[in-house]
């Protein structure tokens, strides 16, 4: 049996975090935090083929403070990043995207979108990371 790919959700709501795990806990094994310390802690402890990013954080950091700090990592930079937020305004997707934000959804988003754009994203990146 194949291992599923492995996902680390980075959002601060309770219903959003079991949404999203109900939906994607079938294709996915699936880590869950909602602060920057929390997610460092489990990028030290685990490999991760995606991120799904929300922007609006608390405890003072936001996504986007969260996606500058992960791709000026050499660790983690490659790591590719789904923002998911409810902040459709076009400034934001910009400053997400500038900083190395891979795809910008806005919520709400369908099951099939977001499962979809994850699995285009896995295959990308293990498509082009890996070396021979």
């Amino acid at each position: 049996m194949m291992n599923k790919p492995k996902l680390l959700i980075v959002e601060d709501e309770i219903e959003s975090q079991k949404y999203l795990q109900l939906i994607l806990r079938k294709h996915y094994d699936i880590d869950i935090c909602d602060t920057k310390d929390s997610m460092l802690s489990l990028l030290v402890k685990n490999e991760y083929d995606t991120i799904i990013m929300d922007i609006s954080l608390k405890n003072g950091f936001t996504g986007i403070d969260l996606i500058s700090e992960l791709k000026r990592h050499s660790v983690y930079k490659n790591i590719p990043i789904v923002c998911l937020s409810a902040h459709a305004y076009g400034e934001t997707r910009r400053q997400a995207e500038r900083l190395g934000a891979d795809v910008y959804l806005t919520k709400p988003v369908s099951n099939k979108v977001l499962i979809e754009t994850l699995e285009k994203l896995i295959i990308h990146t293990n498509y082009e990371g890996k070396e021979t």
